[in-house]
């Protein structure tokens, strides 16, 4: 009678054939060795390990018989893997399912047959499933003994111990191919993303780089790494932020992201950005983490972008905007250590009337003039911006605040030098007004508006010409304090 085995149980062995990855696989030793003990220890002429998946009888070995692929409904084991146990026919000529097999009817004229199913693991983690089997062929009917009944199971557990090594190796041999494509992805992401990661071993401060963190560092991948010689590429100031950075995730676990300035073995100033986290094992640390990138482009980026938002795109001064802040910062320092601080504002005079009789392009022209003439007032401690159409302000603070009488006289006179614009010369000039912070009165507000009335008096009693608030008559700023 002929055994017909379950879908679901078809379907199992199947996966776990893939899994073995026998089939096609080159002959064994191992398995060729299996063949031949079971033949001899069965005492027959032949004996065969196999395997079968969904329509097709496979030998991996066969020792005593020439055998090869076959239908799996004509072969012995067939009945053996369905059964999943042991199957012995002792004489196949009078067996309903076999006699009339071309096994037995010809060539090699097949009588007798002793064999046991052998399992493998199912890889979607269910029980084992047979895949396979290992029997002993006889050309004469015979039964078989109560020992050799024993040797059938001894075969089937050494058949499945080379079983479970072929599936531990196959699977280790994918993993390991995993793992070099995923490296291969890995090392092209590091390029890509500019990136790399580290490991420094606390216990003996071995540190350990990907190839990324050498390209960034623009050193040989043969060099080992130290941390000592690390450190020397950062900047001092950056040198302390990253041993402290250190420092703080070995005594608190907590990680760091820090940004510093750094400079490549072959002298580039770079930006990047590292982090780091403590590694534990069994509730200890062991080791600090972390991942290293360059991240000049974005940060030149950024600056880019934070100058833009706050420097003016025509004068390449500051903007309102960031003038407001500055001063802001500036009055707050002049508070704290009382150093002297001066507002200057400028307007540049009857400019509508340059921009009617030259046109745009040259007030334009105009306007640029007066940013770069304000940027010469004072190398470090004047701060200048357009704050409107026609009019800039200048903070002066420290040594310059102290000599402003003598900066706004100069800057007068640089002001009124004419502008070589593409449709000529054009005669310019601008009128200042200007006040000295006063930490125990002034507000901000009240600080630009004693400038902005000092400027005001200046344009009404003559054009190009410079008003101190010291300078305006009592009277005026009693008015002018009142009006604020």
């Amino acid at each position: 009678m002929t055994c017909v085995e379950r879908p679901a149980t078809a379907e199992h062995r199947v996966r776990a054939l893939a899994a073995l990855d026998l089939i096609g696989a080159p002959p064994e030793r191992e398995f060729d060795a299996l063949a031949a003990l079971a033949a001899e220890l069965l005492a027959c002429p032949m004996g065969v390990v196999s395997i079968i998946d969904a329509e097709r009888f496979t030998p991996l070995a066969a020792s005593g018989i020439d055998a090869g692929p076959a239908p799996r409904e004509h072969v012995f084991c067939n009945r053996t893997i369905v059964s999943g146990g042991e199957v012995t026919i002792a004489d196949a000529r009078q067996d309903g399912e076999f006699a009339a097999s071309p096994l037995v009817t010809q060539a090699p004229h097949i009588r007798s047959y002793a064999g046991i199913a052998i399992s493998a693991p199912d890889p979607d983690g269910g029980p084992r499933v047979p895949v396979g089997a290992v029997c002993g062929l006889d050309i004469q009917p015979r039964a078989f003994t109560a020992e050799q009944h024993a040797v059938l199971g001894h075969l089937k557990a050494l058949a499945e111990a080379l079983f479970d090594a072929r599936a531990l190796r196959v699977r280790a041999e994918k993993q390991s191919a995993a793992l070099r494509r995923n490296d291969r992805v890995f090392r092209q992401a590091e390029r890509l993303a500019e990136i790399g990661w580290w490991r420094l071993e606390l216990a003996d401060e071995t540190l350990v780089w990907s190839d990324g963190i050498y390209r960034i560092y623009d050193i040989d991948p043969e060099t080992p790494p130290e941390l000592a010689n690390a450190m020397d590429y950062f900047p001092e100031h950056a040198r302390a932020t990253v041993a402290g950075a250190l420092a703080t995730t070995m005594e608190t676990g907590a990680p760091f992201d820090i940004e510093i300035d750094f400079v490549s073995a072959k002298g580039v100033r770079r930006r990047v950005r590292s982090m780091g986290e403590l590694e534990l094992s069994a509730g200890r640390p062991v080791a600090v983490v972390g991942v290293f990138q360059d991240i000049t482009a974005r940060h030149a980026l950024e600056q880019r972008l934070r100058r833009s938002a706050s420097v003016d795109s025509l004068t390449r001064i500051a903007n309102r905007a960031a003038f407001n802040t500055e001063m802001e910062r500036w009055i707050a320092v002049a508070r704290s250590d009382e150093s002297p601080l001066e507002l200057v504002l400028i307007d540049l005079d009857f400019f509508k009337h340059i921009n009617d009789a030259h046109g745009h392009l040259a007030g334009d022209e105009v306007l640029r003039a007066f940013g770069r003439r304000l940027r010469r007032v004072h190398p470090t401690d004047a701060f200048a911006a357009r704050v409107g159409g026609d009019e800039f302000a200048l903070l002066l603070r420290g040594d310059a605040a102290r000599r402003a009488a003598e900066l706004v006289a100069r800057l007068l006179v640089d002001l009124k030098m004419p502008v070589h614009a593409a449709v000529g010369i054009i005669p310019v000039s601008g009128t200042i007004g200007h006040a000295t912070f006063d930490a125990g009165e002034d507000t901000l507000h009240a600080f630009v508006h004693r400038a902005d009335t000092a400027l005001y008096q200046a344009k009404r009693t003559e054009r190009g010409t410079a008003r101190a608030w010291g300078q305006l008559r009592e009277g005026d700023r009693r008015n002018a304090v009142k009006a604020a």
